[in-house]
């Protein structure tokens, strides 16, 4: 008996998703969106025309996972469900709620007002902090003598006509200075504090009278000619910059306080916990394991994934090579913030009417974005459906058949569902994706291209038969900077 297991270990191994599949009943089928389905064939024919696509369970979970996005949002519209209801409104506009939510409670926390006149003439007679302008003449690393006395020539040359501007200084940065990031605001370095500046500039800056003008001043970046402007002309500059600059440092404050309350933590393999995530997003939404404990809570991998579709994506790329600290910071920061937002929640924070009617609009432009993709207008399901209800979501899911059609024969740019309206669609629906489903469209998507390739190119995968209907909008004019399906 112990002989027969050893020999059954090994095929036990290899053979078990072969097994799986072979029990499986939906073998045929790769994904399931409420009574539509999405089978291997057509997944196949997909992935066996279009080259460029990869014939890697990951790649092909993700065009399935697009499949049940784009038909439920169909479904939805054929079956004349109104997705421009409010809920639905606040949960696809999840980012945007959350950040006028955060932005009522920072500005109840900090009791911020705006400063008098009388705080902000005390603060820059205090000198605390400061502004300053400049007009550099930008000297290169190891530039050639010739050039950097040329520089100072220049430099030199305007110096005059500099300190006889008065207010005009800015027109002057504006037209000779060589430093892109202030030239355009008149030469403008913002608010300065003290020990913000190359040690030379600094020593000259701080030195400068209201309404000054230094003499030149040579740093490693060239030659400097610096002002300090007087209250008169930058006092709103200086206002805001200063409200921002108080409203930040409460923030820090609280911050900390609200870090050392509640023991905010990564658990010990977070970091490897993330970058396997985002190797797979569609998984990592319903994940979860935790990747930060706090008291009263923690951060799981499926609320990471929905604060990385609120934030830039090219943090998603970058994760991956990020390292374990960075990683770790990251996460209490994304913790932070969700801490922030129960905070909101608790204190019943609520959004005004032009808050809504912001969030609806975006809301609304969206709605209408993915209708026009798929042509689903109320004109054309009534000209070119049955009767019946059931009528249209078949024609609607035809849509979407021929819509990723396109897409995948590249004759459209893919706009995805936004993944926050995917989540409420999915939610309110029936749906799944069968991984043994999907490697078998990988296996028949190679059979089909070197079918192809045998017949000379002349075979090529079986075309979709066209949707009923007149066809979906070009989409190649909609959004700039879309990203795969996912």
């Amino acid at each position: 008996m112990r002989r027969l297991s050893l020999v059954l270990l090994p095929f036990m191994l290899v053979g078990c998703a072969a097994l799986r599949d072979a029990f499986s009943s939906r073998a045929d089928v790769v994904a399931r969106a409420n009574d539509q389905t999405l089978t291997v064939d057509r997944v196949a024919g997909w992935a066996g025309a279009n080259r460029d696509l990869p014939l890697d369970p990951l790649t092909l979970g993700r065009v399935s996972h697009a499949w049940v996005d784009y038909t439920l949002f169909a479904e939805a519209v054929a079956g004349g469900r109104d997705l421009r209801d409010s809920a639905t409104a606040a949960a696809t506009m999840w980012p945007m709620v959350s950040q006028l939510k955060w932005q009522k409670l920072h500005n109840r926390l900090t009791g911020r007002e705006s400063l008098t006149p009388q705080q902000v003439d005390s603060a820059y007679a205090a000198g605390q902090v400061r502004v300053f302008q400049h007009i550099l003449f930008q000297v290169p690393q190891n530039a050639a003598d010739s050039i950097d006395k040329r520089k100072h020539r220049r430099a030199e040359q305007l110096l005059p006509q500099a300190r006889a501007a008065g207010g005009r200084f800015g027109q002057l940065a504006a037209r000779y200075s060589e430093d892109p990031g202030a030239k355009a605001g008149g030469g403008s370095l913002g608010l300065a504090t003290r020990g913000q500046f190359v040690p030379e500039f600094e020593a000259a800056a701080w030195q400068l009278a209201p309404g000054a003008v230094s003499p030149v001043v040579k740093t490693q970046f060239g030659y400097h000619i610096i002002r300090r402007p007087p209250l008169a002309e930058v006092r709103d500059s200086f206002r805001v910059d200063l409200e921002s600059r108080i409203t930040r440092e409460l923030d820090s404050l609280y911050v900390d306080s609200l870090d050392i309350k509640r023991r905010i933590k990564p658990v010990d393999r977070a970091p490897e916990y993330v970058r396997t995530a985002v190797q797979d997003l569609d998984a990592a939404r319903t994940s979860n394991r935790v990747l930060v404990a706090y008291r009263g809570g923690s951060l799981r991998v499926r609320d990471l994934m929905r604060w990385l579709a609120a934030l830039n994506p090219q943090l998603v790329q970058s994760l991956p090579t990020a390292g374990d600290q960075q990683i770790d910071q990251f996460l209490k920061a994304i913790a932070q913030r969700q801490l922030l937002l129960e905070q909101a929640d608790s204190a019943r924070v609520t959004l005004s009417p032009d808050d809504w009617r912001q969030i609806r609009e975006e809301h609304d432009s969206t709605i209408a974005t993915l209708t026009a993709i798929l042509n689903l207008t109320p004109e054309v399901l009534r000209d070119s459906a049955g009767p019946s209800s059931q009528s249209h979501v078949n024609f609607a899911a035809a849509r979407v058949n021929d819509y990723l059609d396109r897409v995948l024969h590249k004759r459209a740019r893919y706009f995805p569902v936004p993944i926050f309206l995917a989540e409420r669609l999915r939610d309110q629906g029936s749906w799944s994706v069968d991984e043994a489903g999907i490697r078998r469209a990988a296996e028949r998507g190679e059979e089909l291209r070197a079918d192809s390739g045998q017949a000379g190119g002349s075979g090529g995968a079986p075309r979709m038969t066209p949707a009923p209907g007149p066809p979906p909008i070009d989409t190649a004019r909609h959004q700039q900077g879309r990203r795969p399906p996912r």
